[in-house]
């Protein structure tokens, strides 16, 4: 039974905390162990579209069940089938959290729970505007205003006819006692915060969910400070509305507490109760937990920013393939022209590989930003971990040691090396968390033949390379290394960590035809064992120092090109190859040259240009009017993949060859 002040009227009391229950966003219903309705809420008739007439005590389960098939609820079929069917169901209850689509498109999650005494709980909650997460607080607070100001009314209304209604009061007193033990049952039943306190700030009422929230025993709330409950900084946080509810202000505010090591958030209303003389005795609290919004808000923002970063990569891209062109083919010429001078190729040499480094770091970025296709190849692990570890070397604090280990000379799987990298650094920056005051880092890798333990990482038998990340960290519980690789599960603070790592990563294993398994233990570390199916090295191919020219015997070539710098590097490749070249620097002018000069045989043009037509459409536009007129695209950056089944596409930055191998393959296509 709640305990209120020694003056309180139970029944006054049993109304109130029927009010209070009115409040709620979600609806309940609570039927005896004879199928009969003993409690219900306003938000119960309302989800569900359920007429009034319904709504008394009494009223059988079979009712509300043929109601719901006469009208269409449960969609086709027999409608006698579908009450019996649900009231077998009913009869043998069975706890259970379900989602049900209505007709009118409204999305409720239901949530039953059998009765100590036989009967059920069950409530419903409206879960379709959590679709639009950022209009949920302020929907929530308006309707929650609005109610507050409904049953304020009702409840005045109810303590008048309660006052009235003083005929057989032995019988009044004793539906009541029911009453109110029927309800304190609900109110100990439902996943709602529900408390009383008093205007010296001391709980006189806190149902079982309370003292749960808080890790403390049942009934332990009652009697206590509201300081002493929800401890110093949840106090800090809320002191404010205390003081506002107690000077007969309703209130709703949100605060954050630890719970079992982990953040969690609630928001909470205080509704005062007010006296005769207009001063507030005390206030209720009504409470729940809104951790997953919080966190898919977090997600959200998170893949708004991942967004944003690869709208930005694709311009960066761009520019910097432009710029990568320009040194790459001026040093690949000045290599070509002094191939003897050890001089020159002394400081040549190196500055090409660091340029394709450079070029090769940029198609990483697109792939990481999901604008670049996945490329899975023949890939040298060892080699691959073993430059990824001097990487990881520079991004880990001093206090954490990396080392790396490898059996066997030649470890190959097919795989897309930019994506496990990104995979790998994922699993190293998981332990450099884990290790705050500093560890070891180990990544290993060796050859193995799975047989029955196959299954431990869901592969069919064979033969495949391991790689193992393993870490002397504080390690998961068993609880958390469940829950590892589900989406937006993260044990990071709030912001810091979007859940989506680990999972992407698990995920484009899995693509990659491997498997992993993750052991963890509090206090021991944590290793990430990864197999990849093994394959064979690639077949090296012989380098073509000097392409054959394709047969255009000195065929006239437009160079269409906005960057000045790219436009010269690409003549001077041209030329070179024997074509005399004439330039234009956007598409318009293109069309006129084309238009103009009729021996020009062909157009290498580039695709993001200023102006109203791109390179592609310049294609189109030529192609349309000059069918047989050969075309080569070059681009820093684009996602139109339709480009390179219809014309040669040269990505940047490319050197004479592979201009002359683009030149060829359009050659081809034109004589075919």
């Amino acid at each position: 039974m709640p305990h209120f002040p020694p003056t309180a009227d139970p029944s006054r009391c049993q109304d109130m905390l029927q009010a209070g229950l009115d409040l709620l966003d979600q609806g309940i219903s609570v039927f005896d162990g004879e199928l009969r309705l003993v409690a219900w809420n306003r938000p119960f008739l309302e989800l569900l579209d359920f007429p009034a007439s319904l709504a008394r005590v009494g009223t059988p389960f079979v009712d509300f069940i043929r109601y719901n098939a006469e009208r269409g609820e449960y969609g086709p079929g027999d409608p006698a089938a579908q009450v019996a069917e649900r009231l077998a169901e009913a009869r043998n209850f069975q706890a259970h959290i379900r989602e049900r689509r209505r007709p009118n498109g409204s999305l409720l999650l239901l949530r039953g729970e059998p009765l100590p005494n036989g009967g059920f709980v069950t409530l419903y909650s409206d879960i379709t505007e959590q679709r639009y997460l950022e209009h949920l607080t302020e929907h929530q607070n308006i309707q929650l205003d609005e109610r507050v100001r409904r049953r304020t009314a009702q409840l005045e209304n109810a303590n008048a006819n309660l006052r009235r209604a003083n005929a057989d009061n032995a019988r009044i007193a004793a539906a009541l006692g029911r009453s109110e033990a029927r309800l304190r049952l609900i109110n100990d039943t439902i996943p709602i915060l529900i408390g009383y306190v008093d205007h010296n700030e001391v709980y006189q009422y806190a149902n079982k969910s309370y003292s749960d929230w808080y890790g403390l025993p049942e009934g332990s709330v009652t009697g206590r400070a509201v300081h002493e409950v929800t401890g110093a900084e949840v106090y800090e946080q809320v002191v404010d509305s205390v003081r506002k509810a107690l000077s007969g202000q309703q209130v709703t505010y949100e605060y954050r507490m630890l719970r079992q090591g982990q953040p969690a958030f609630a928001r909470s209303t205080l509704v005062p109760e007010i006296g005769s003389d207009g001063s507030a005795l005390g206030f209720f609290v009504f409470s729940y937990e809104i951790t997953e919004q919080k966190r898919m808000q977090a997600a959200l923002l998170q893949a708004q920013k991942m967004e944003a970063i690869g709208q930005l990569t694709g311009g960066l891209a761009h520019d910097f393939n432009n710029l990568l062109t320009v040194i790459i083919g001026n040093l690949a010429a000045l290599q070509d022209q002094r191939p003897d001078d050890p001089a020159i190729g002394d400081f040549v040499a190196p500055a090409l590989q660091s340029a394709r480094r450079g070029a090769e770091l940029i198609k990483r970025l697109l792939t990481f930003s999901r604008q670049q296709p996945l490329e899975p190849q023949a890939v040298d692990i060892g080699q691959l971990i073993g430059d990824l570890t001097r990487l990881i070397r520079r991004s880990l604090p001093e206090n954490i040691a990396v080392d790396s280990r490898f059996e066997g000379n030649l470890l190959h799987a097919r795989v897309d090396p930019a994506q496990f990298e990104s995979a790998l650094l994922n699993f190293a920056l998981n332990a450099r968390d884990a290790m705050p005051d500093g560890g070891q880092l180990e990544i290993s890798a060796a050859p193995c033949t799975l047989a029955t333990d196959a299954a431990d990482f869901d592969v069919a038998p064979g033969d495949y390379v391991r790689v193992i990340v393993s870490d002397n960290g504080c390690g998961m519980d068993a609880q958390t290394l469940a829950h590892a690789c589900e989406p937006f599960f993260t044990t990071k603070r709030l912001g810091l960590g979007s859940g989506l790592g680990l999972p992407m990563a698990c995920g484009f294993i899995r693509q990659s035809g491997g498997g992993l398994r993750i052991d963890s233990e509090p206090g021991h570390g944590t290793r990430v064992s990864i197999v990849l199916p093994q394959t064979t090295p690639p077949t090296a191919s012989s380098p073509i120092d000097e392409p054959l020219l394709p047969d255009a015997n000195g065929a006239l070539v437009l160079l269409v090109e906005d960057d000045p710098n790219v436009r010269r590097v690409v003549r001077q490749q041209l030329i070179d190859l024997g074509h005399p070249v004439i330039e234009a620097e956007d598409a318009d002018q293109a069309l006129t040259m084309v238009a103009q000069i009729p021996d020009i045989a062909i157009v290498v043009s580039d695709i993001l240009m200023p102006g109203e037509l791109n390179g592609r459409q310049l294609a189109e536009r030529i192609q349309q009017a000059y069918p047989h007129m050969q075309i080569v695209l070059m681009s820093g950056y684009t996602d139109e993949e339709g480009v390179i089944e219809s014309w040669p596409l040269l990505a940047k930055p490319f050197v004479r060859q592979d201009l002359a191998r683009a030149l060829q393959r359009t050659a081809s296509k034109e004589k075919a």
